[in-house]
């Protein structure tokens, strides 16, 4: 019996040829509307690694709160239990492919009384059992059923990636607005100091009989002015730091005294090659999660197909009883069965069902052609942005030098009495803006460079599909700087 038990699996595999449903293939990139080069300037040269893109910055304290942000951020935990999900749903679907066995066993005791005053007679039973159930997958829906939860969490491990790489370009971004915040507050706090000497000039004059009060009340209105910027200022960069105490799994006031130091904006490297349009097809997690799921969509259309035709199921038992436990194996039984099983009607529900499931695979390969060309979008908006921030950063440091001698030249004419207080006032404003207009060029500067690595896929070892094992084993933070 065990021995006709153990065909089981072999019987099945002789009737599994037969398997339904369309086959998956990869698309390529002219199916998915990939250009050979990009419409903007672009280098084409092939990109370097881009898995640790922030150490290019050359800003320690950036890559430690980078690597925070990668072991603590509640977004990216959250992408885990979800990519453990997905694969326990493999595990579900892959048994599926395997027989049941169940056992069982039993014990029993009966007694007989043949009258109130004779004892009554007891005897024992034993009793143990097996039985083996499978359905033959003849036509491959529990196969493709299979295949599409397999790809299901490929694709949740290509989820986690874009969830991972889209937190470290968020802490990188509000680490740059932070010091845009400190850069631009250290202008207007600059400038209130000038300002203030202006003001007590002014005043001075006035008292001298040397000009009207109008000098005096347009230092006053100002240094108003400017002053009227710094809690705004303060207010930004709270907001910044709070949002990277966030991001990295803290509470929002957690990183204060560790930023609390003023540094430079971060520059970044000058130049970055981005590869061709089709390298965005493997590095960018997010497309790699669409193909995925249009692969799974259409393995969903074999397993509807596969209910059009018959469900074969085998099975067979074992049972073995006796009354004392050294005996139960004196008497073996067991019997095989097979069934058979086929829908006759059921109101155009299954072929409901494909239609559907193709109608899902359809729209899987338009939301993966979406991502491929917004992929390719995002790329050339970050290049463009990148681009026009090198060149108002330039513009601007002109500028600013035009600005710091003009208001130099202003300024010691104004105590001469050689100029009127509107020219100083007008050659100080110009100062502030150029001064504020080139740390923003350099803050616009960096977060185009962050975008541009987000666009391109950076911040992920693309060269492997994530799964539960590789990200829980997560790289440690590095050491904060102090």
């Amino acid at each position: 019996m065990l021995k006709r038990l153990s065909i089981l699996p072999m019987l099945g595999a002789a009737v599994s040829a037969c398997s339904v449903g369309p086959a998956y293939h990869a698309k390529s990139p002219t199916e998915l509307g990939v250009p050979s080069s990009y419409s903007v300037p672009a280098d084409s040269a092939p990109r370097l690694d881009l898995s640790r893109w922030w150490a290019r910055f050359d800003d320690p304290l950036l890559g430690a709160l980078v690597e925070q942000g990668r072991a603590g951020n509640l977004d990216i935990a959250q992408a885990v239990t979800r990519l453990r999900q997905a694969r326990e749903s493999l595990v579900q679907a892959q048994s599926q492919l395997l027989p049941g066995v169940s056992g069982s066993g039993g014990y029993g005791r009966s007694i007989t009384v043949n009258g109130p005053s004779v004892l009554g007679i007891a005897r024992d039973s034993f009793s143990i059992g097996a039985d083996v159930s499978w359905q033959a997958d003849i036509f491959g829906g529990n196969r493709n059923s299979a295949r599409a939860a397999s790809a299901q969490y490929e694709g949740s491990g290509f989820d986690y990636a874009n969830v991972l790489i889209s937190i470290e370009a968020e802490v990188a971004r509000n680490y740059i607005l932070a010091r845009l915040a400190q850069a631009q507050l250290a202008n207007a706090r600059a400038s209130l100091g000038i300002q203030d000497e202006n003001l007590q000039i002014a005043g001075w004059r006035v008292q001298a009989g040397l000009v009207s009060s109008l000098d005096n009340e347009q230092a006053r209105s100002q240094r108003a002015q400017t002053a009227a910027t710094v809690p705004q200022l303060e207010a930004s960069y709270n907001s910044s730091v709070s949002r990277l105490g966030v991001l990295t799994g803290q509470a929002p006031g957690a990183l204060k005294a560790q930023l609390e130091a003023v540094r430079p904006i971060p520059t970044g490297p000058g130049d970055i090659a981005v590869g061709i349009p089709a390298d965005t097809l493997r590095q960018r997690p997010d497309v790699r999660s669409a193909e995925r799921s249009l692969a799974a969509a259409t393995a969903r259309i074999g397993v509807a197909q596969a209910q059009l035709y018959p469900q074969l199921s085998l099975g067979g038992s074992i049972d073995a009883g006796a009354s004392r436990v050294s005996d139960i194996f004196d008497v073996i039984s067991g019997r095989l069965f097979a069934n058979v099983a086929q829908t006759i009607f059921d109101a155009g529900r299954t072929r409901s069902n494909i239609r559907a499931n193709e109608a899902a695979a359809d729209g899987a390969f338009l939301a993966y052609k979406s991502s491929v060309l917004g992929a390719l979008e995002d790329v050339e908006l970050a290049l463009t942005a990148l681009h026009s921030a090198e060149a108002r950063e330039g513009f601007f440091t002109t500028a600013l030098d035009a600005a710091t001698n003009s208001a130099t030249l202003a300024r010691s004419q104004y105590r001469a009495g050689l100029t009127d207080f509107t020219t100083l006032n007008q050659s100080e404003s110009a100062l502030l803006s150029a001064r504020n207009g080139l740390s923003q060029a350099q803050s616009d500067k960096a977060t185009a460079l962050v975008q541009l690595f987000l666009a391109l896929g950076g911040g992920w070892d693309s060269g492997t599909v994530p799964n539960v094992q590789t990200v829980q084993n997560l790289s440690t933070p590095a050491p904060q700087e102090r």
